[in-house]
């Protein structure tokens, strides 16, 4: 029987002419994986890039993106069929809660970026159309490292940015496969570039070499001495060169870092102010090393960031200011000219752990406390006779940064 003798006996003609539009005649094109418990270690660990959408049922927006997002894979699918180059996948968030938690979804819908199976900070934010989703995986596909045929070519590398550069004999080599992947899942905070066979030659005096050239012209250069072969130690150097242990916050990147899930510790300071931020960054280094990863240290202007100051009674008069935001409270260390004593800026950040900034919050200063001329971290209105002065709660970090940029 033809298709069209019976098409009229199932529906009228506004809906055939939507499923005829939605592809009624090109069934199964769309490749969308789904993910649970039991596959998604396996199909982002064997996938070079995987784009995907975390999203829930009963979210209009969710229910908006699920045709752009399967038109959107069938394009990329034509351009790159090998499903261990991109995959596009899914999770229902709502079935799977326990997927949703392990990777801080907050959202819906969320397009969160993997690479061999290592999850990127910067999420998806672009457009919302088959066009931009799909041009975003191709820009994912360009290489990351830039090959250079002189050593000549380094002169003019731009000294403003991070670089790492590989020398290598070859670029069929375990040493630069794995070179290579550190690459992808960095290209957005470093520079790559890589020499081969006799361009290399003269810097492979005892074997394939990395080094890492930092910001400054005068700067001297810093050279890996850990196994090529082993990607962790690899990535985690190249992690530690590439990533600053003390970021800007700006509007930007203010939601992004947010989604990283763990406290700030923040230094307010006005933008010409780099002696404090030098401090800063020296005590940091000297004092919390061990907790990066469980705190953010962070930097900002303090006229940009009016309003989280007010909402910590200060102005850009009292910086530089020092504070951690738990995304719960905010709580203020108490003279930025103890920085330097030693340990002081390491147990502010130990009291947060320890819930004592929480606790002391709510209750004041904490009478078992025997520790001689400590000032606790809170700052407001605070009981007479007390040392401890609390904060409003803090609003969530992007409520602040949308204030902020309206108000400018």
């Amino acid at each position: 029987m033809k298709l069209s003798a019976i098409l009229p006996f199932l529906c009228d003609r506004i809906i055939c002419i939507t499923l005829l539009v939605m592809g009624l005649s090109t069934p199964g094109q769309t490749e969308i994986t789904s993910l649970d418990s039991g596959n998604i270690d396996d199909v982002l660990n064997n996938a070079g890039v995987s784009l995907v959408n975390f999203y829930a049922d009963w979210c209009r927006f969710s229910q908006m993106l699920h045709p752009i997002f399967e038109e959107a894979s069938n394009i990329v699918r034509e351009e790159f069929p090998d499903t261990k180059q991109v995959v596009f996948a899914r999770v229902d968030c709502d079935q799977h809660s326990v997927i949703a938690q392990r990777y801080r979804i907050t959202k819906y819908p969320t397009l969160k970026l993997f690479r061999n199976g290592m999850m990127m900070k910067r999420e998806y934010r672009g457009q919302r159309s088959v066009a931009a989703i799909a041009d975003f995986i191709r820009q994912q596909q360009v290489d990351p490292v830039k090959e250079i045929h002189s050593l000549e070519e380094l002169k003019a590398v731009d000294r403003s940015k991070r670089n790492i550069v590989g020398y290598f004999e070859k670029k069929d080599s375990d040493n630069y496969h794995s070179y290579e992947k550190v690459a992808n899942i960095l290209r957005d905070d470093c520079v790559f570039m890589a020499a081969f066979g006799s361009a290399s030659e003269s810097e492979r005096f005892s074997g394939d070499n990395v080094i890492y050239k930092p910001v400054g012209e005068s700067v001297p250069d810093m050279v890996y001495l850990g196994s090529l072969t082993n990607f962790d130690l690899t990535y985690a150097w190249a992690q530690d060169k590439c990533v600053p242990l003390v970021r800007e916050i700006t509007f930007e990147n203010g939601e992004e870092l947010t989604e990283e899930g763990i406290p700030f510790l923040i230094l307010f300071h006005l933008k010409e102010d780099n002696e404090s931020l030098e401090k800063f960054q020296h005590e940091v280094a000297r004092q919390l090393i061990s907790e990066k990863g469980s705190i953010n240290f962070l930097h900002a202007d303090c006229d940009k960031f009016r309003h989280p100051l007010l909402h910590i009674q200060k102005t850009p008069a009292d910086c530089p200011v020092i504070a951690i935001d738990s995304f719960r409270h905010m709580y203020v260390f108490p003279d930025f000219r103890d920085i330097d004593v030693p340990g002081r800026l390491r147990q502010f950040v130990l009291d947060l752990h320890s819930g004592k900034l929480h606790r002391e919050f709510h209750h004041g200063p904490d009478p078992t406390d025997s520790t001689p001329g400590q000032e606790e971290s809170d700052v407001a209105s605070s009981p007479p006779g007390s040392s401890f002065q609390k904060l409003a709660p803090s609003e969530t970090r992007y409520t602040i940064l949308r204030r902020d940029r309206d108000e400018l």
